[in-house]
Formats: C-alpha cells, sequence, structure tokens
C-alpha cells in the first residue's frame, strides 16, 4: 500500500505529482552499470512508497530507458505519471544532435509510446530547444498530440524564459525541466521568474548536483560514469566543490539528516512550485531521498544553507562546452 506523500502542482490544468519523484536516467548506465531487473524492482519499490513522478527521455541508452519503464509499470500504469522527453538525435562519435521539426516530434511521440507499451503520455518535454526551428513550429506540433490524445500534458527542458513564453502562447506548458540544486541555481532561479508568472511548472533535475551534494563522492576515485565529464569533477575544480559540499554536511549533521536530505529539503523549500527528481539505482538511495519530505526547515534554516553555498560558488560549468551550448537557448 503507497504511503500518501506530498503532492504539488504543475501548471494549472491539473497535473499532480509527487514532490520527489525519479529520474529513471541513470537506469541505462549512464553512471556505471545499472542491472535492468533490480532497476525494474527500484521502480516498483518507487510506486509501492508512493512516488508516481517517473521521468524519462528517449535518448536515456537510446529507447533502453523507456522499454525498462514499460515493463516495470504493467500493472501500476495507473498509479504513475509518466513523463518522457524528445528532441536530442544521436550522432556517432559526436556530440548529440537536436531536432525540432514537427514531423519529429510527431515520428517521436509514436516510437515512444511503443517502447513504453502505453496509449498516452502524461508529460511530454521537448528534451532540448533546437535553434533552427521556432518554438511556435515545435509546440504547435505538440499541440497536435494533445489534441489527438497522445499525450496530455505539455513540458520544455533548458528553456530560456523567452522561449518559455513564446511556447506558453501557443499550448499552456504544465512544467519546465532545468538542473538546480544548491551548487547550480542562477539559470534555474531566473527561469522561476517566468514560471511563476505563468502558472508553470518547475521541475529541479541533477537535485544533487550529480551525486555532489550526497556527500559520497569524496575523491576523484569515486567519480564514475559519465560524470567524470562534467567539470564539476575535474580535478581543477574537485577540491572547492567538495569544500562547498562540506559545509552541507555540517548542516546535516546539526540537523540530524543526511547531506542529500538536506539539500532536497532546501530545494522544496524554495516554493510549492518546485519539484525534484533525483536519480538513483539503488532501493536504500531512493528510500533516504524521500526522508528529506521528512526534515523540517524553517526560513532562518533555509536562508542560512543558501549562505553556505552562495549562487556563484561552485567552480566549473554544468556540462563540458559543447553540452553548454545547447541549454537555456
Amino acid at each position: 500500500m503507497a504511503e500518501k506523500i506530498e503532492h504539488r502542482m504543475l501548471g494549472s490544468d491539473g497535473l499532480a505529482v509527487s514532490a520527489i519523484g525519479l529520474g529513471c536516467m541513470p537506469l541505462s548506465g549512464v553512471y556505471g552499470a545499472a542491472d535492468d531487473p533490480a532497476s525494474e524492482d527500484l521502480i516498483r519499490h518507487a510506486v509501492d512508497l508512493g512516488v508516481d513522478h517517473l521521468d524519462s527521455s528517449d535518448m536515456y541508452g537510446w529507447g533502453h530507458n523507456e522499454e525498462l519503464i514499460g515493463r516495470a509499470i504493467k500493472g501500476r500504469r495507473d498509479r504513475v505519471v509518466l513523463a518522457t522527453k524528445f528532441g536530442q538525435t544521436r550522432r556517432e562519435g559526436g556530440p548529440n544532435g537536436v531536432n525540432g521539426r514537427p514531423d519529429y516530434v510527431m515520428q517521436a511521440c509514436e516510437a515512444s509510446l511503443r517502447r513504453l507499451g502505453v496509449d498516452v503520455i502524461d508529460l511530454y518535454y521537448q528534451h532540448r530547444v533546437d535553434p533552427s526551428v521556432p518554438i511556435e513550429e515545435t509546440v504547435g506540433a505538440m499541440a497536435r498530440l494533445v489534441a489527438q490524445g497522445k499525450v496530455r500534458h505539455l513540458g520544455l527542458s533548458e528553456a530560456a524564459p523567452a522561449t518559455i513564453r513564446r511556447a506558453h502562447a501557443v499550448h499552456p506548458i504544465a512544467a519546465v525541466q532545468t538542473e538546480y540544486s544548491l551548487l547550480y541555481r542562477i539559470e534555474a532561479e531566473e527561469t522561476r521568474e517566468t514560471t511563476r508568472a505563468l502558472g508553470i511548472g518547475f521541475v529541479a533535475y541533477s537535485p544533487l548536483g550529480r551525486g555532489f551534494l550526497t556527500g559520497t563522492i569524496r575523491g576523484q576515485s569515486d567519480v564514475d560514469g559519465r560524470r567524470a565529464a562534467h567539470p564539476r569533477f575535474q580535478p581543477e575544480n574537485f577540491a572547492r566543490n567538495r569544500e562547498l559540499v562540506a559545509r552541507v554536511e555540517a548542516i546535516a549533521a546539526e540537523k540530524g539528516c543526511s547531506p542529500a536530505q538536506l539539500t532536497l529539503a532546501w530545494l522544496l523549500a524554495q516554493g510549492p512550485d518546485v519539484v525534484a527528481i533525483p536519480g538513483t539505482r539503488r532501493g536504500d538511495r531512493l528510500d533516504e531521498n524521500l526522508g528529506a519530505l521528512r526534515v523540517l526547515l524553517n526560513p532562518s534554516d533555509v536562508a542560512r544553507i543558501s549562505a553556505a553555498i552562495p549562487r556563484d560558488a561552485v567552480s566549473g560549468t554544468r556540462y563540458p562546452a559543447g553540452g553548454m551550448q545547447a541549454v537555456y537557448l
């Protein structure tokens, strides 16, 4: 029996999700090897605990992630809010491409529906903005998916405020997804000024700083998988960022919770429009993350945590140089 955990609204059309969801990207080998049966069990465990917000993309394992989720939610479809994304394309030997053309939107959605084994996607995001296609054209195609009953709500990922406003004028946007944590919050907070004004929900991905804010990454030997390519983990940045994380660890010890729980509680305290989708491959980490819902922070706690890691204190950009060219567009 799923416990009742806090839910929050995304947008103004009745889409409610658990305040802490499950980012499913790590289940496709991004941060080291994952085991499919164990991953399916993890998803079922999350749903049984009351987590109903599952976040995927067609580029996570290039279809593998959606197929995995499809198997895991059989018999549980009515208990989950299924979110997935389109728009990144595979280019062998180089950085991902991006495609926001209307015909590709329709094609990508059909493929995701097949892999997920469902008739409708609850929340469908454009994963990366395509600068070569007017956002109005891309969202217009996404709106047709809603009219056809294949998608219920629309979202954008890593879209800048001006793009969000243009998209929302074509069809209501329920959620905008951007990296948001104590380490990286300048762009997210700028984005939230627009999403709040428009009544759009904000989904924080990488809310634990790609694992840095859990306190479990203490040296270079702990950096695995795709993390190794991220500037925050490079030797020239690591020591400075580890020092910042130590400040969070100290406050967490005072509050009697883990650094991950403190970080997530701080994030949810930013406003009722914010939900988080931390990713994990492990059931005990999932349980730990949900424990953040029981961490009570008063306004002075929130201010103190914010001051511990100033907005511009982190060393290194969110993505390598190529990736930074594709975000906040």
